[in-house]
């Protein structure tokens, strides 16, 4: 058994299991389906939950291992669930030579949530990413679509305030 990666609890409702059945039940009896059913159900959920990871275990016949395997190989996958703001900081070589490693652990702090978490009120999301292709304004991070460029720790409190309205 795997263990839950989010510490925030699984809200799935009835509805959207409806529709990872249905998905599964279309797929079950194509074992290389697998990965066009977990696609799926992370448009229905948003991420890939060890619930929503054992349901399709058990639907399509494959092991649990398998299923984490492939969600953990491609970066398409999220294992925990996205805040309303997602906040990705570049720790790309550009960007942490001139400090996005403080302004990471800095967010860390402000939010009060490790790296690949969500906030207990779902506001926000946290996670280091490779190169974004603006290593001009380095160090960078994106708060959903907005870039933030040429930061400090210092300039962290107001970007989080912005957003938590």
């Amino acid at each position: 058994m795997l263990k839950k990666l989010s510490s925030l609890p699984f809200n799935g409702t009835a509805e959207q299991e409806a529709k990872l059945n249905a998905l599964i039940e279309q797929n079950k009896s194509d074992k290389s389906r697998l990965m066009a059913v977990m696609q799926g159900a992370q448009d229905i959920y948003g991420y890939l939950p060890v619930e929503v990871q054992n349901k399709i275990a058990e639907g399509m016949d494959v092991p649990l291992e398998k299923v984490y395997g492939v969600a953990t190989f491609y970066a398409q996958f999220a294992l925990s669930p996205k805040g309303e703001n997602h906040i990705a900081v570049c720790l790309g070589t550009a960007c942490y030579v001139k400090g996005s490693g403080d302004i990471y652990n800095k967010l860390q702090e402000v939010l009060g949530i490790a790296g690949d978490e969500c906030t207990p009120d779902r506001k926000f999301s946290l996670a280091a990413s490779r190169c974004i292709g603006a290593c001009g304004l380095a160090p960078v991070l994106t708060v959903n679509e907005d870039v933030y460029g040429r930061l400090t720790t210092d300039d962290v409190a107001g970007i989080v305030a912005k957003y938590n309205v």
